[in-house]
């Protein structure tokens, strides 16, 4: 079932990461000292060294991979909702190295940043809640039912 809700733009954050940090720990340490709960989030710099998960669809978890050498950040997009409470970043990224070739997947702690630049845009609207879905395996998104 397709689950849809209009939400408004509220606040937009521009800045940059620490060097030397964890690229997801960050965003979503940004994420909770300003009380995000709904948003997306984009980015571009380089990392020192990554760390990627991939989705197994058969066996329902993620598969760690690790990259650890110098890329660029050409793409990093994601979003942030509720979960157990706190809000979670839920984010996607594309690598470069060298040579141009390219290197994608699930952002996962161990990611190192060299430079970052990010722009968070926050939402008002509807409590996104990430829950179990039985039929992936992954906490998808759901919301309380309107009366």
């Amino acid at each position: 079932m397709t689950i849809m809700k209009k939400v408004k733009s509220s606040e937009l954050f521009m800045g940059k990461l620490c060097h030397g940090g964890d690229l997801l720990e960050e965003i979503t340490d940004i994420c909770q000292k300003n009380n995000v709960q709904l948003g997306r989030i984009e980015a571009l710099g380089a990392v020192q060294k990554a760390r990627l998960a991939f989705y197994n669809q058969q066996t329902h978890e993620y598969q760690f991979f690790a990259i650890d050498q110098s890329l660029e950040i050409t793409k990093l997009v994601g979003n942030i909702s509720l979960k157990d409470g706190s809000p979670m970043v839920h984010a996607h990224i594309t690598l470069a190295d060298k040579t141009g070739k390219a290197y994608g997947g699930h952002l996962a702690s161990g990611t190192v940043v060299f430079a970052c630049e990010f722009i968070l845009e926050v939402f008002e609207g509807p409590i996104f809640e990430r829950k179990l879905d039985e039929e992936t395996g992954l906490p998808l998104w759901t919301m309380p039912k309107e009366k």
